[in-house]
């Protein structure tokens, strides 16, 4: 749905190549304005396979121009579709704003993925510059008294319509986006809601761009291979190639990945590099310097309180949890806090045992943050006698992706993918695939885009350049991202376990998008609430570890010799190990999002650290080991990134995903039948019905939360 999809990018404001292939990096030079208007290659569709976009093409010079003529384009269908003489009809409203806005779509796909995955000095410009348009744009649309006027006339008619089900969700779900943007505010408030979402344009690209950059500035330097004591040779080489890349060609660098704990700490083992890795990647957006984000953040929430306000609720996070599955502020904060005693118990005694460690070998030291990885690496090899060097070689990079990933989609749906080497891409590193159905019919594109590098943002996620949708004709072309630490050429990416799980629920997301059978782009595929769209991909992480799965891709990356049965059974006891941690830091992250999103209208919090500190204390989850998974100064989920009050959304997915793989464990496990069903009931559907009545349909009852907290040792 073209006007959804704006909405989304605004919130976003947020691997080898064969030779022959065709691969163009975004340029920084611009051409001519009328050599650009001339050959714009988003004036008009792309005629690659299924509309991928023209990478050979496209130069940031065209992104103004395809912005601008976008946004006077979808104004004049909209403006065409509010007068129409005629009286209102499904066809003549709903779907013809389903239809609009096709130029704007395709520029604003590519080019908000871009701001993530391969940014540059001239895109941020773009960026800063087009967000408040953006804004402003989608407000002439929702806010346009005559267009809600055909809708509220359709949606209070719907029962007389003739509708089917798709057909009156959609509607149902257009007057809910009006309602939520302030179509039945009073003409002051729309005044004051349109300078506030304006504002919030502004303010989220600018988290955003700090964010990167302090990120990049921030990375560890070192100098000299031996504080790299404990790192593997790849990981080695791959910060000494990481070192060269950023004109350091005699240092070493650690670049930092998003969440407050760092991979590089398990393994590090001079203690000073850790405190001085873990304060850098704390220090992000808190340094009181240019790229500074408490001022940011601040006022952010308070404008979001505001908007809130005037549209009619409590809050911001009663506000945006009104459109998710959880509803309300008060059920979320029910199923955190009543988390947090167990994981707490659970984290002491983790934390016992590695003081315990530390004391047994002489350290002389109290545990702290920067050292929970490195001894909880210590433990894991001595209770359970596992060593993730001991696991990396048979995790290597394509064998994962092929002969894992790939293999579990072929077994449950079907799915067969093969690399095509002749589309053009935004960076070398990005490989391409097309995604074929069990008849062989081609189903979509899947980009796949894994190494980490300085253009790019920190984390893992999914998006798409094209959505399914019957209406349009349109199939999918998804995109995977992650962070890998890039070996030197010629040398092989062995992952974690961690990564390779990574790699596995990334995919989910991607099967979600490309197994979207529906007829309207605005239910398509992951277009569905925040709380119910990391199920799918949640519960792909569960075949990681499946024998048969794990049989035919963990295999040594230089004697093909399997993983060994003993290693694996390794690895599936220690799979509620460090749970404690995990459920703590991530519980902490989620409450201080909560209480982020919970503030009433009014000035700006003075003190956002203090705030912060206040409210871990409050929610007793401040683990002087443990700090949250993302501090408030580089939370990009829920400043630019369109997860404000719903971080949450991670552990309400999990419930989902750990009851529905027992509901396969009972039925027979890795068949096709499963999968055909799990397809057609769940991955399918995209928002065509209420998602609890998808899952109900799907498992034949509601979800329980036994799985889950079995799974997590928390029981």
């Amino acid at each position: 749905m073209r006007i959804l999809s704006i909405s989304v990018a605004l919130a976003a404001l947020v691997a080898c190549s064969e030779p022959k292939e065709t691969v163009v990096p975004p340029k920084d030079a611009a051409p001519a304005p009328a050599a650009v208007a001339e050959s714009n290659p988003f004036f008009a569709p792309s005629t690659l396979a299924l509309q991928a976009p023209a990478f050979d093409q496209i130069e940031p010079a065209h992104f103004l121009p395809a912005f601008e003529r976008g946004m006077a384009e979808q104004l004049r269908e909209i403006a065409a579709i509010a007068s129409d003489p005629a009286a209102p009809s499904f066809d003549n409203t709903i779907v013809a704003m389903e239809k609009s806005g096709a130029l704007l779509f395709r520029v604003s796909k590519v080019f908000f993925n871009l701001t993530e995955s391969n940014t540059s000095d001239a895109i941020g410009e773009i960026q800063t510059e087009v967000a408040p348009k953006l804004a402003a744009h989608s407000d002439a649309i929702y806010l346009n008294a005559e267009l809600y006027t055909r809708v509220k006339a359709l949606f209070e008619a719907r029962a007389e319509l003739g509708l089917d089900a798709e057909s009156m969700r959609l509607l149902e779900r257009y007057r809910q986006n009006f309602v939520r943007a302030g179509a039945e505010l009073s003409e002051d408030d729309k005044t004051k809601v349109r300078a506030l979402n304006e504002e919030l344009s502004t303010l989220q690209t600018r988290f955003s761009e700090l964010s990167h950059k302090d990120a990049n500035a921030l990375a560890l330097v070192l100098d000299s291979e031996a504080e790299l004591d404990g790192l593997s040779s790849g990981d080695i080489a791959a910060a000494k190639a990481a070192a060269v890349e950023r004109g350091q060609p005699d240092k070493w660098v650690l670049a930092l990945q998003l969440p407050t704990g760092q991979p590089a700490l398990a393994q590090l083992k001079d203690r000073s590099v850790r405190e001085r890795l873990y304060r850098a990647a704390i220090a992000r957006g808190n340094r009181g310097d240019d790229n500074d984000t408490n001022t940011l953040l601040a006022r952010i929430a308070q404008v979001r309180a505001d908007k809130a306000a005037l549209l009619g609720f409590a809050n911001s996070a009663a506000y945006g949890l009104d459109a998710q599955m959880a509803k309300t502020p008060e059920a979320v904060i029910d199923m955190l806090t009543g988390m947090v005693p167990a994981a707490m118990r659970n984290a002491n005694a983790e934390a016992a045992k590695m003081q315990a460690l530390i004391d047994q070998s002489g350290g002389g030291f109290k545990l702290e943050a920067w050292d929970w990885a490195f001894y909880a690496e210590a433990v894991r090899k001595a209770e359970y006698d596992l060593d993730d060097a001991a696991v990396r070689p048979y995790f290597e990079l394509d064998r994962v992706l092929k002969d894992g990933v790939f293999y579990a989609a072929a077994r449950l749906f079907g799915v067969t993918l093969k690399e095509r080497t002749d589309l053009p891409v935004y960076h070398p590193d990005v490989r391409v695939f097309d995604v074929y159905d069990a008849t062989g019919t081609q189903i979509g594109l899947f980009y796949a885009d894994y190494y980490a590098r300085p253009s790019k943002r920190g984390g893992a996620w999914m998006d798409s350049f094209v959505d399914q949708s019957g209406l349009l004709g349109t199939k999918a072309v998804v995109v995977n991202v992650l962070n890998i630490p890039k070996p030197p050429a010629g040398q092989p990416t062995l992952l974690s376990f961690d990564d390779t799980n990574t790699l596995f629920h990334e995919f989910g997301h991607a099967l979600h998008g490309l197994l979207s059978n529906v007829h309207y782009p605005l239910l398509s595929g992951t277009n569905v609430p925040r709380d119910y769209v990391e199920f799918p991909s949640q519960w792909f992480e569960n075949w990681t570890l499946h024998p048969e799965v794990l049989k035919n891709y963990a295999k040594h990356h230089e004697t093909g010799e399997p993983i060994p049965a003993e290693l694996v059974a390794k690895i599936d006891r220690a799979s509620a190990f460090n749970q404690g941690f995990a459920t703590v830091e991530y519980l902490g992250a989620s409450l201080l999002d909560m209480a982020w999103h919970m503030l009433p209208p009014g000035p700006p919090i003075a003190d956002p650290q203090a705030f912060e500190k206040d409210t871990l204390a409050r929610f007793g989850i401040d683990h002087p080991a443990i700090p949250p998974r993302y501090r408030s100064t580089y939370f990009l989920h829920i400043w630019p990134g369109g997860y404000g009050a719903g971080y949450y959304s991670y552990l309400w997915s999990e419930v989902l995903d750990a009851d529905a793989y027992r509901w396969f464990e009972e039925n027979g496990g890795l068949t096709a039948e499963n999968g055909e069903r799990f397809a057609r009931l769940i991955l399918s559907r995209g928002d065509t019905a209420p998602q609890m009545q998808h899952y109900i349909e799907f498992a034949g009852r509601e979800p329980s939360v036994d799985a889950l907290l079995k799974r997590r040792g928390l029981q």
